[in-house]
């Protein structure tokens, strides 16, 4: 080293002596052209000479900016190695008086003068570092080295300091004359900041306001000073550069937006003295680290760059329809880097489509960086909601797309879980999706519904709220109800996104399976997980998924066999009405015995079919059965299968119009015979029965009261000369109403 500093010495010597014998006398004449050939030639050998061996061009790029004393060198690693150890020294008569470090990072300076700055992280590839440097003399020539762990040299080179410039004001500001004064111009919510927060006199500054009237033209002030103008966009919101002048007084001013009706928004600013408050180093750029290419609704992105230290950075998002979304300021650190403190989300109701981010700052001439992504989804169903909220009595309109000719079964739950309506829908050739229900008002509970869409093995789960918003509830489904003890069980879950849920299993004894299992739900709000069922017994399981004071669980089995031995099944009621759910009950000679239960209407098709299993005393117990909304009204069946073994149940349905009114009558009577009917409301009250024939002609008027227990009988007699037909029963009161068919017969 010191060899090397003396070799530096002697040419820095030489370097003096060429310069007096060129100039002496201000004459250059007295050199001949061949001399001065010659003197060039020798000195750019001796620079050949003293180049170290070891260096390799632009492995590190090393850059100084400075003010007279006082330099800032930054090295920005480019080499294929990380930098541990970084040195500096100064040519001839010129010292090290101080100097800083980044933190994590020590720095010595030796007997010859030479600071080694050292650091227990290394400066890895693509990566920067930052010294402080001062010195006795002004602008003085940097040399410097760079090492790696092994202490080789990596690069090492000369940096002279490059000089700060002053702060470029502003051009004239353009004014956007596309702006309507009317209405009121500036509300509550309105706000406005500066950048930077505490400006100095003389210096350029923008001013970001938001929510603020549309379209307005507003005059910018500093206490009484008229500064300059500006006006909002088609969103409220602005962005502009002000010039503030060089005013005498230092500290807290008032900086003031005046709309044209006078109203005013004021924020309190210390301004400083007039300084180069912005260095501007062109080793810094404004930067920004590469952003996916495309994003899922749910999902968030992380956004982070570099710029000039200690300058804000503005970022503007514009959606597909060319709309600023969203308008985020963040301030670069010491050392240039920048990071937003909370991640971009999407929006689970984001538009599909190219969006663009917008970044700026406040020293690069407003020069903008772009980058763009796109929202796309990789859900094979996708279905929403018209809106995130239904009131009471409203129709609720699901709307949206599924792959084209494929079933798609849909289960509307609500918040306690119990099925409201369920359908299969048989989906065109174009994809699209649209579910409703009719809601009533008093009778369907309020919270937060689910539609549980299933087709093939992809399932999603679709929230809305019911008279009330929505919340995140946690979820469960499993792809089967019945596995075998080799198989595993696929379990789809739901919440919020990127929440960690607990899934606990409940054995057929009642005791809990083995550790809570943790699994973190993805960013949008989703996951699957496998269940090994490697040691499960044969038996009845529950998978329990909780969250906070939230949990949802699901029974599944495991190792069931068909072949139940005789089943006797029976359901808690021989009547129902459209829509109406069913209690299915039974035993059978075997226990842990799979069956199927089928639900017949009266022309004989099957509208559902599920696995229901005997526990191990060979009980079960079902109540996932309901009649649809639309049901035919007749005869229904439901039959329970179990290998050779098998039951069958029937019970009639009957039409339920409105609210809380039913009507049975027999479905078919001869000329001449007598018709009953039976009536059951909900509430004491007068019923007017009407009976009309095929051609909607009335036939018959009757009146009935219903008893303490909401019934009443009517009957009719069928004169004998009634034409043979089909013939309607129409039973109604104030509030509600309900109507049966029949048929007249010969007699």
């Amino acid at each position: 080293m010191v060899e090397q500093v003396m070799k530096n010495n002697k040419i820095k010597k030489y370097e003096r002596g060429l310069t007096k014998r060129t100039t002496h006398g201000g004459n250059m004449n007295k050199l001949s052209k061949r001399q001065i050939s010659i003197s060039s030639i020798l000195l750019f050998s001796i620079f050949v000479i003293l180049i170290p061996s070891e260096v390799y061009a632009d492995e590190i790029n090393v850059a100084s900016i400075g003010l007279d004393d006082t330099a800032i060198i930054t090295a920005t690693n480019n080499s294929d190695k990380e930098i541990k150890t970084f040195r500096v020294w100064l040519g001839e008569e010129t010292n090290f008086k101080s100097f800083k470090t980044e933190k994590g990072w020590t720095g010595e300076k030796n007997s010859q003068g030479v600071v080694i700055f050292t650091s227990s992280e290394t400066v890895k590839v693509n990566e920067l570092v930052k010294f402080g440097l001062k010195t006795d003399k002004t602008n003085p020539v940097i040399n410097w080295k760079a090492l790696d762990q092994e202490n080789n040299v990596i690069d090492t080179g000369v940096t002279k300091l490059s000089k700060l410039s002053e702060v470029e004001q502003n051009s004239n500001i353009e004014l956007n004359e596309n702006y309507d004064n009317n209405g009121i111009s500036i509300f509550s919510e309105s706000t406005f900041r500066t950048i930077p927060d505490n400006p100095n006199a003389g210096s350029t500054i923008r001013i970001a306001g938001e929510q603020f009237s549309v379209l307005q033209k507003f005059d910018f002030y500093i206490d009484n000073k008229k500064i300059g103008n500006l006006t909002s966009d088609n969103n409220g919101n602005f962005i502009t550069t002000m010039q503030i002048p060089n005013i005498e007084k230092e500290g807290r001013v008032d900086f003031k937006i005046t709309g044209h009706d006078g109203i005013e928004k004021i924020i309190p600013v210390e301004v400083g003295k007039k300084k180069n408050t912005i260095l501007k180093d062109e080793n810094i750029r404004l930067g920004i680290k590469q952003v996916p290419q495309t994003v899922e609704q749910g999902e968030s992105l992380e956004i982070e760059g570099n710029g000039q230290p200690g300058s804000s950075i503005i970022l503007k998002i514009i959606n597909p329809d060319e709309i600023t979304t969203n308008i985020r300021i963040v301030k670069a650190d010491s050392t240039g880097t920048w990071k937003l403190s909370n991640p971009i989300n999407i929006p689970f109701d984001a538009i599909f489509g190219e969006y663009t981010l917008m970044v700026s700052d406040t020293v690069s001439d407003g020069k903008n960086i772009i980058k763009k992504w796109s929202v796309e989804t990789n859900k094979i169903i996708v279905i929403n909601p018209e809106k995130i909220k239904f009131d009471a009595g409203e129709l609720i309109v699901f709307t949206g797309t599924a792959t084209p000719n494929i079933p798609l079964e849909l289960i509307l739950e609500d918040s306690f879980g119990d099925e409201i309506v369920s359908e299969v829908l048989e989906i065109s050739d174009s994809g699209t999706v649209k579910f409703e229900y009719q809601t009533t008002e008093n009778e369907d509970r309020e919270g937060t519904w689910t539609l549980i869409a299933t087709q093939e093995n992809n399932k999603e789960f679709i929230y809305v709220g019911y008279d009330e918003l929505p919340t995140i509830p946690v979820n469960i489904k499993f792809d089967k109800s019945n596995y075998k003890i080799t198989e595993k069980a696929l379990i789809s879950l739901a919440g919020e996104p990127s929440e960690k849920i607990s899934l606990i299993i409940i054995t057929p004894s009642g005791n809990v399976s083995g550790k809570d299992i943790i699994i973190e739900l993805k960013s949008n709000g989703t996951a699957k997980y496998d269940l090994d069922l490697t040691g499960y017994i044969s038996g009845i399981y529950t998978a329990v998924v909780k969250k906070g004071g939230s949990q949802s669980s699901e029974n599944f089995s495991v190792g069931t066999l068909t072949g139940s031995g005789e089943i006797n099944a029976k359901v808690t009621h021989t009547e129902y009405i459209q829509g109406e759910r069913l209690l299915l009950l039974g035993n059978t000679v075997n226990s842990n015995s799979l069956m199927t239960a089928t639900l017949i209407d009266p022309s004989g098709t099957e509208t559902k079919s599920i696995e229901i299993v005997s526990n191990s005393e060979g009980m079960f117990s079902e109540e996932r059965l309901k009649i649809p909304r639309n049901g035919q009204i007749g005869t229904w069946q439901i039959e329970i299968v179990s290998g050779s073994n098998r039951d069958k149940i029937e019970f009639d349905v009957f039409s339920s119009i409105g609210e809380g009114m039913s009507i049975k009558a027999n479905e078919k009577v001869e000329q001449g015979s007598l018709l009953e009917m039976q009536i059951t409301t909900t509430k004491k009250t007068s019923v007017i029965i009407e009976i009309t024939d095929v051609g909607g002609e009335q036939v018959q008027k009757l009146t009935c009261i219903t008893t303490k227990e909401f019934k009443c009988e009517s009957f009719w007699s069928v004169p004998k000369d009634t034409i043979p037909g089909t013939y309607t029963i129409k039973a109604f009161d104030t509030a509600s109403s309900a109507e049966t068919i029949f048929e007249v017969t010969k007699k």
